[in-house]
């Protein structure tokens, strides 16, 4: 069952919020477990790491900057 365009929203702020954070301490403390690569490495593992924790979540962040498709455009959205 997919999920709606409000659940993706409010997973997508779960995720950003709780996860990412998460996510970069864990990142981080990994990184430095290797005993200090060289700077070049270290950036590499970095790229790596920041476009893999988002694959996942492709499905979740897929739209919902944009209006919500059950309602008529504008009109709920608040700016």
């Amino acid at each position: 069952m997919a999920l709606s365009w409000k659940a993706r929203r409010r997973w997508a702020l779960v995720i950003l919020l709780l996860g990412l954070p998460v996510y970069i301490a864990v990142a981080a403390k990994a990184v430095s477990a290797l005993d200090r690569p060289p700077v070049w490495v270290e950036l590499l593992i970095y790229l790596a790491l920041g476009i893999l924790w988002v694959l996942p979540f492709r499905a979740v962040f897929r739209g919902i900057g944009k209006a919500d498709p059950g309602t008529d455009g504008d009109k709920d959205r608040t700016r």
